[in-house]
């Protein structure tokens, strides 16, 4: 999102018609045509577990960006931009081991969580061959036909050992936003509330697409900087009679399984308020 979007774009997002899969053109306050988000409290499936037919009614799907977008709705693709995903660590040790972050004794730096080695953004430089790298994955995702794009993991400094901080979280995802916008897409903030308006200000992100704001009592640390433009998912019934309860009537809010499996599968959960 272009940092000078704020209500204006909100009232012209609402004005917008999506035609079959295509996002609109917004314009921010420079006159800069900006990629438009996705549309505010429209019905919204969580797919970066499994791709697979969404339910009726549904008009905005994420799917990791190695799937194919769902045709004729917004799309909004998965990049772990953050970190590593295991079945990538390989490649990245093979390649760029200067990009993985290293403690003092040279030790990878691991979130634990998730077993997911943390990338290394703590110098512009370094950010700036990231950015390269995950950039490229951001223009296969405007190629593929994506609409936006949601990098993840924008808080893994909160698990770095204090080797890297806010400010360099920001500042990388200014060089992501940049690239997702030159591409067409829009870039949606991952969780990360501690940002509170530096993600929009700052780095550029266009709006918010959150995990457990619901069970966590954050939605409106959301809503508070991004308006409408917010997609919340729970994992928890009660979180989701929470986030329902609390900001369902204007954005979207679904429930599902951890896994975010298929439907068929026996852990498999979907529901919408």
């Amino acid at each position: 999102m272009s940092p000078t979007l704020r209500v204006s774009l909100l009232s012209a997002a609402c004005a917008l018609t999506l035609t079959a899969g295509v996002g609109a053109v917004v314009h921010d306050r420079a006159g800069a045509a900006a990629p438009a988000p996705p549309p505010a409290n429209a019905a919204f499936d969580y797919q970066i577990g499994a791709a697979y037919t969404p339910p009726s009614g549904v008009r905005v799907v994420s799917r990791d960006r190695e799937a194919a977008p769902a045709a004729g709705l917004y799309n909004i693709c998965y990049v772990n931009a953050f970190q590593v995903q295991p079945a990538e660590l390989a490649w990245w040790k093979a390649n760029h081991d200067d990009l993985l972050l290293k403690d003092s004794r040279g030790r990878y730096v691991i979130d634990p969580d998730w077993n997911e080695n943390l990338i290394d953004i703590s110098t512009d430089a370094k950010r700036r061959a990231v950015a390269a790298i995950v950039g490229g994955w951001i223009g296969g995702c405007a190629s593929s036909g994506f609409q936006a794009v949601e990098p993840d993991n924008i808080d893994s400094y909160e698990r770095s050992k204090r080797l890297l901080t806010k400010a360099n979280a920001v500042a990388y995802l200014s060089l992501l936003a940049s690239r997702a916008h030159v591409s067409g897409l829009a870039i949606g903030q991952k969780n990360a509330s501690a940002l509170g308006t530096a993600g929009r200000d700052q780095a550029g992100l266009d709006f918010a697409i959150v995990e457990e704001c619901g069970e966590f009592e954050e939605c409106t640390d959301y809503t508070g900087v991004y308006g409408g433009r917010v997609i919340d998912i729970e994992y928890t019934r009660a979180g989701f009679r929470a986030a329902c309860s609390s900001v369902g009537a204007s954005v979207s809010v679904v429930l599902r399984d951890l896994d975010v499996t298929a439907p068929g599968s026996g852990s498999y959960v979907y529901d919408a308020c």
